[in-house]
Formats: C-alpha cells, sequence, structure tokens
C-alpha cells in the first residue's frame, strides 16, 4: 500500500512535513517549524508518526519551514537516514545553529526542549548528500524489495541546493515539487522537472489565490524597483528592504548591483549583515558546481558595508544608502524589525518590501502602509505615524498558479495532492486541474488525514 499522511504544512504555510508509507518504507519530507507560531505548537505534529514506520527523512531545501524542526524529529526518532543535496546540508549547518539562538530567545516556555549547537553539528554528520539527478536507494529496515525505493533530486529553481524530489518504487512514481520556481531569478535558473509520467503528484499551492497579473517578470520588477529607488536615493535619502538572509538577500543584492552595473539605479552605499554574509560565502563556493545563471558571478565581488559595525541606525541617513536586513517579515527582535521602527520615522526614507508579508508579522501593516497612515505594530497600545515612503515589489521565488497547473500538464499524474497554500489557494488550484485534466483525482492536504493512494503492490512495471 502507498498512503500520504500530513504531519504538518497540509493546508498552511508553516512547519512542512509529509509522511509516505511507500509499501512499508516510511519516508518523510521535509521537517519545518512554523515561523509565526513558538514552542511547541511550531513543530509538525510528531504524534501522527508514533506508531508508523519510519526510515528515512529527505529534505527539499535550508528554509526554516522546511528544515528547523529537523533536530527535534531526530531527537524523537535517531534512527531516521536523512538525505539532501551537498549546498542544502551546508546551508544547514549555518541556518540550524541560527535557529538554536532564536529560538532560545523567543521561547520562554520551560517545558520546551531546544535542541544545542553540539546536536547540531552531530545532525550535519549524519546528513548523506546527493547531486542533483544521482539515483540513490532508500532500503527499508525490514528488507522487503517492493519496498525499495528510488530517489532523485531534480534542482527547484527556488533557492541554492532546493529540490524537488522524484521517488520510485517498482514503477510507481511520486514528484513532490518542495518550493519550486519555473522563472529565472538573478542568480537562479528556473527548475528543472523530470521527464516522465508521475504517478501522484504533491505540489505545492502558494501562488494558488494570487492572480499572476500582480506578478511582474524578474527583471521588469528590477526596473521599478530601480526607477522608484531613484526618487528616493538622488533626494539623499535611504531605502531599507527587509529580505529573508537566505535565498532573497542573495538575489536582492545580485540584482541591485546589476541595476547599478547598467547605470538603471543610482551608486549608493549598500549594506548588508547577519548570516546573510556567511551565506553567500555558500552561494559563492557552490557556484561551478550547480546551475547558475551566470557562473563567473561572486556575491563577494559586490561593495557592502556590514550594518553590524555601526554605531546607530543614524548612520544609515549621513549618506544615501540601500539596506538589505533580515528578517523578510519585519519580525520582533531582528535586524529589519529594529531599522523599521527608525525607518518608519524619518520623513525622506523609505521601506521598500521585496515578497510575501503574513497578516500575523510588523511587515504586513508596515506594507499596507501609505506615507501619513498611523500604524499598530504588535499589538501596540499606541499607534505609530508613518513618515517614510513605503513601496511593494513582488521578487518571487515561488512559480505563479499557471506554471504550477503547467506542471501538472507536464507530468501528468494519476493523482495531485495540494500542499503548502491555504484554502483559497487550494479551491482555485483544485477547480483549475479538475477542469482542465478530468481524470485527474484532486486532494487537499489536511494535518493528520491520511490519504490512500495505491492498494496494490506494483512490481515490475
Amino acid at each position: 500500500m502507498i498512503s500520504f499522511l500530513s504531519v504538518g504544512g497540509g493546508n498552511e504555510i508553516g512547519a512542512n512535513c509529509f509522511y509516505l508509507n511507500i509499501n512499508g518504507n516510511g519516508i518523510i519530507l521535509d521537517c519545518g517549524i512554523h515561523p509565526q507560531k513558538v514552542g511547541i505548537e511550531s513543530l509538525p505534529k510528531f504524534e501522527l508518526l508514533e506508531n508508523k514506520t519510519l526510515d528515512h527523512a529527505l529534505i527539499s531545501h535550508a528554509h526554516q519551514d522546511h528544515i528547523a524542526a529537523l533536530p527535534f524529529l531526530i531527537k524523537k526518532f535517531p534512527y531516521i537516514k536523512i538525505f539532501t543535496t551537498p549546498q542544502t546540508r551546508a546551508l544547514a549547518e549555518l541556518t540550524l545553529h541560527n535557529a538554536v539562538s532564536i529560538l532560545k530567545k523567543e521561547i520562554k516556555d520551560e517545558q520546551f526542549e531546544f535542541y544545542t549547537h553540539d546536536e547540531v553539528d552531530l545532525l550535519i554528520k549524519m546528513i548523506n548528500y546527493y547531486d542533483y539527478e544521482k539515483d540513490f536507494l532508500l532500503s527499508s529496515y525490514h528488507q522487503l524489495k517492493e519496498a525499495d525505493v528510488i530517489a532523485t533530486f531534480f534542482d527547484a529553481g527556488h533557492i541554492l541546493g532546493s529540490s524537488g524530489i522524484f521517488l520510485n518504487n517498482n514503477g510507481y512514481k511520486i514528484f513532490y515539487t518542495g518550493d519550486i520556481n519555473l522563472a529565472n531569478q538573478t542568480i537562479q535558473p528556473a527548475a528543472i522537472l523530470p521527464n516522465t509520467k508521475i504517478n501522484t503528484l504533491i505540489l505545492e499551492s502558494t501562488y494558488g489565490a494570487t492572480d499572476s497579473r500582480e506578478i511582474l517578470d524578474w527583471q521588469k520588477e528590477a526596473e521599478r524597483f530601480a526607477k522608484e529607488a531613484n526618487k528616493i536615493l538622488t533626494g539623499g535619502s535611504s531605502i531599507l528592504v527587509p529580505v529573508f538572509a537566505l535565498g532573497k538577500l542573495q538575489e536582492m543584492l545580485a540584482t541591485i548591483w546589476s541595476l547599478m552595473q547598467k547605470r538603471k539605479l543610482s551608486q549608493v552605499d549598500v549594506f548588508t549583515g547577519g548570516i546573510g554574509t556567511k551565506i553567500n560565502r555558500v552561494y559563492d563556493y557552490n557556484r561551478y558546481v550547480i546551475n547558475r545563471i551566470d557562473k563567473e558571478f561572486e556575491l563577494s565581488s559586490i561593495p557592502q558595508n556590514d550594518y553590524s559595525q555601526l554605531t546607530s541606525v543614524d548612520d544609515f541617513f549621513r549618506n544615501p544608502s540601500i539596506v538589505l536586513a533580515s528578517s523578510g517579515m519585519i519580525i520582533k527582535g531582528t535586524s529589519s524589525y529594529d531599522f523599521a521602527m527608525r525607518f518608519l520615522q524619518q520623513k525622506n526614507s523609505a521601506i521598500f518590501t521585496v515578497g510575501y508579508m503574513d497578516e500575523r508579522t510588523p511587515g504586513y501593516p508596515i506594507s499596507k502602509a501609505k506615507k501619513g497612515d498611523k500604524i499598530f505594530i504588535d499589538n501596540s497600545d499606541k499607534p505609530l505615524e508613518v513618515k517614510c515612503e513605503i513601496k511593494n515589489f513582488r521578487f518571487s521565488a515561488h512559480a505563479r498558479r499557471e506554471q504550477l497547473i503547467s506542471i501538472v500538464k507536464k507530468l501528468k499524474p494519476d493523482n495531485v495532492i495540494l500542499v503548502h497554500g491555504d484554502e483559497e489557494a487550494f479551491n482555485w488550484m483544485g477547480k483549475e486541474i479538475l477542469k482542465n485534466f478530468p481524470g485527474i483525482k484532486v486532494h487537499a492536504a489536511v494535518c493528520g488525514k491520511e490519504i490512500v493512494l495505491e492498494n496494490q503492490i506494483i512490481l515490475n512495471k
């Protein structure tokens, strides 16, 4: 029998963790935390796995909502074998150590059992890694031939090392997209898909509810960014760009530098800092061994100032500059939050958002505000007047909804399981798939609800 169970992140974006039982071979796909929840509530529901066969964990990429709960999983089930790409393994070493510090700062619950830096070091040593499009065997501990699975990672085009995960069990083929992008960014090229029919497609649905007319081509959005930025910079003021330290920082840094080199954007100081600068080095180190738009380009070649070396946030306003700081959603306690509180009060400055903002984060009311508005941030009693300019851009590292449908068209699955999206996204995606491909069965992943995909053991197909 082949079955699927969402342990977290099925019908929401966060705590992504999915369980497959393939004829007795228990496989976990991703193991993340929910960025807007704390303590036990932020983790996948591991209790759903207690009576399950568990053999392997495959991690699609190193974003926190896909990997940060892995240490908790391994503490609970220490015999699980872990697999990912070499680049995700390298990035995991940085992001998981960073998560230790963040979790200890955020969570005051004495009952919550943290993992340590030493445990992260041990976990990293346990990770097996394989390059893209290299087959590897996942054998069941039960030594059943019918449970053997051949796995392959395909470049998902999302961030460095991100992968779609292809699983083949005696001819029954499953493809999990992970977070996938079918368009070029500045550094990262578009995803590569398997060139075969799939039996079950596990499909991310992040932009299922977003009209694609709201998402411009990356280069067109870059030109719009430059046009708006020049208005601020030539006036002698500065811009804060909140970014995720992994992926969005590297892409925006490369985009801004490219615009400056083409003389489309004013040449000003660029500030970066924190873990993002270490991640930059991993991007540079791997540039020749993975798909890249320009393998010769190095992030380290871009002149950058370290904002952690400044004595005051006011230093940003002495000369026009662009500040790239995490977190991307301006979460309290992060550099972007601290900087945003000052930028909001600076009359001629600006905050440019460049990606998705969860409604529960401080970044959401900021992104919706206009100059002169009074907004409440972090459940504050007093409103804060917005004195700076607020501009929103969408530099997406996820596929648009029509592109997600094109994956269905190419892979011709018998079943589609929708994950990583809200109810509105699932509804649009489900209706569109059923309308265009009436023979396909569509399932919406719900945490704790098992989906049986195949009742018979399939051999020699």
